[in-house]
C-alpha cells in the first residue's frame, strides 16, 4: 500500500498562518474602517462604504494581471513582495488621517491583497500532493474562514478600549508576524514559460479558459454569499436578535471547520459531486431556514447550515479550477477563480441591498435559497459539458 504523503509540511503550514493574518487584517479593516470613517474623519455612512468598495476594485482589476505577473516573476518572489507590501499598506494607516488619502491607500492596500491571495493559492495548490489536493486546500481555506470570526471580533473587541490609531499598530504587528511566515515558504517553481518575438496579448494571457467554466459557478455562489457578509446584521437586527448575530459567523466557523477534514477527503477519493451536490442543498437549506428565522435558536442553526453548505464550496470549486489548468498555470487558474468570484462579491453586495428594500430580508434570503439549488444544477451541466470536452 502506497504511503500518503503528508500535507503539513512547513512551507504549508507557513503559507496557511500568514493567509490567516492577511484574511484577519483584512477583515477586521472591512469591519473597522466605516466606523472610523463617521467617527475619527467625520465621513458619512456611505464614505464609510467607498473605503470598502475602492479596495474590492483595484483586487478585482489586478485579478486579471495577477497570473502573468506570477508566470513572469516567480510564485514565491511574489509572495514576498505582496505579503510585504500589503504590510507596509497596513502600516499606512496609522498615519492617514484624510479621508481622499485613505481611498488612495485603500486602492493601493487592494493591489497587494489581490496578489497575495493569488499567489498564496496557487503555492498551496503546489505544495500539496496532487492526489490529496482537495483536502489540502480545504485545509488551507479554513484559515480564510477562520479569519472571518477572527478579524471582525479583533477589530469590535478593541473599538470601545483603543484610539484607532493604537488599534491599526495592532493590525500591523499582525502583519509584520504573516511577513516573517510568509519568508519560511518554500515552492518549486515551474520553468518559466518562453514567448517567442513580439506578439498580441490574448485573453490566455490574463485569465485561464479552462478554469473559466467553473469559476462562473463561484461567481454566482460568492453573488449569493454576499447577503449573508453585507446583510446578516442588518436583518438580524430587524429581528432583534442583533445581539444573537454576532455569534452568527462563530457557529458559523464551528460548523466548517467540523466538516472540512472530512469532506476533503471524500473529494479526493470519490470525486467532486458527492460533496459539492449535496452542500448546495445544505447551503439553500440554510437561507431557508434563515428567511423563516424568528428566535436566536433558529438564527445560530442558519450559521451552521451556512457554514456546513458554503464553507465546503468555496475550497471545492477552488480546487477543481485549478486541477482543470496545466501545473504552471496554477496562478491563472487562481487569479481566474478569484476574479469571477470578487466580482460576484461585488455585484451580489451592491444589488441585493437595492432588492433587499423591495422584497424584505426574509423573501431575499428565500429567493436566494431557490437560487442555490438553480446553481447546483448549473454546476451539473457545466460538469458535464467539461467531461464532454474531454471525451
Amino acid at each position: 500500500m502506497t504511503e500518503k504523503r503528508p500535507i503539513w509540511t512547513r512551507s504549508f503550514i507557513n503559507i496557511s498562518i500568514s493567509t490567516f493574518f492577511i484574511f484577519t487584517v483584512f477583515y477586521a479593516l472591512l469591519t473597522f474602517l466605516p466606523i472610523y470613517v463617521m467617527n475619527e474623519l467625520g465621513g458619512t455612512a456611505s464614505q464609510g462604504g467607498m473605503a470598502v468598495s475602492v479596495f474590492l476594485v483595484s483586487a478585482i482589476i489586478m485579478r486579471f494581471f495577477a497570473g502573468m505577473i506570477l508566470e513572469k516573476y516567480g510564485k514565491r518572489r511574489i509572495l514576498i513582495l505582496s505579503v510585504l507590501m500589503f504590510a507596509v499598506s497596513t502600516i499606512f494607516y496609522v498615519f492617514v488621517d484624510d479621508f481622499a488619502l485613505l481611498l488612495g491607500l485603500r486602492f493601493f492596500h487592494g493591489i497587494w491583497f489581490s496578489l497575495m491571495t493569488t499567489v498564496g493559492g496557487a503555492i498551496a495548490a503546489d505544495i500539496v500532493p496532487p492526489e490529496r489536493r482537495g483536502e489540502g486546500l480545504g485545509y488551507y481555506g479554513i484559515a480564510m474562514n477562520i479569519a472571518i470570526v477572527a478579524g471582525p471580533f479583533i477589530a469590535l473587541t478593541l473599538q470601545p478600549f483603543m484610539a484607532a490609531r493604537s488599534i491599526f499598530i495592532i493590525f500591523s504587528v499582525i502583519m509584520v508576524i504573516g511577513f516573517f511566515c510568509a519568508l519560511a515558504v518554500r515552492v518549486e517553481e515551474a520553468a518559466p514559460v518562453l514567448r517567442e518575438g513580439k506578439r498580441k496579448l490574448s485573453l490566455h494571457d490574463f485569465l485561464e479558459t479552462k478554469a473559466m467554466p467553473i469559476a462562473s459557478v463561484g461567481f454566482f455562489v460568492s453573488f449569493v454569499y454576499a447577503s449573508i457578509v453585507s446583510f446578516i446584521s442588518v436583518y438580524a437586527e430587524s429581528l432583534g436578535l442583533l445581539k444573537t448575530a454576532s455569534y452568527f459567523f462563530l457557529v458559523y466557523a464551528i460548523a466548517m471547520l467540523v466538516v472540512r477534514p472530512f469532506s476533503g477527503r471524500i473529494f479526493d477519493s470519490r470525486g467532486p459531486h458527492i460533496v459539492i451536490i449535496p452542500s448546495c442543498i445544505m447551503f439553500a437549506i440554510g437561507l431557508f431556514s434563515l428567511s423563516i428565522t424568528q428566535s436566536p435558536w433558529m438564527l445560530l442553526l442558519s450559521g451552521a447550515l451556512v457554514g456546513l453548505g458554503y464553507g465546503t464550496l468555496l475550497p471545492s470549486f477552488q480546487t477543481l479550477a485549478i486541477q482543470s489548468a496545466d501545473k504552471h498555470r496554477s496562478g491563472y487558474a487562481t487569479g481566474t477563480f478569484f476574479a469571477f468570484y470578487d466580482t460576484g462579491m461585488a455585484i451580489g453586495t451592491a444589488s441585493l441591498g437595492i432588492i433587499a428594500v423591495s422584497l424584505g430580508y426574509a423573501n431575499l434570503y428565500l429567493m436566494l435559497a431557490v437560487m442555490v439549488l438553480l446553481i447546483a444544477l448549473y454546476y451539473v451541466w457545466i460538469m458535464k459539458g467539461h467531461k464532454q470536452a474531454v471525451e
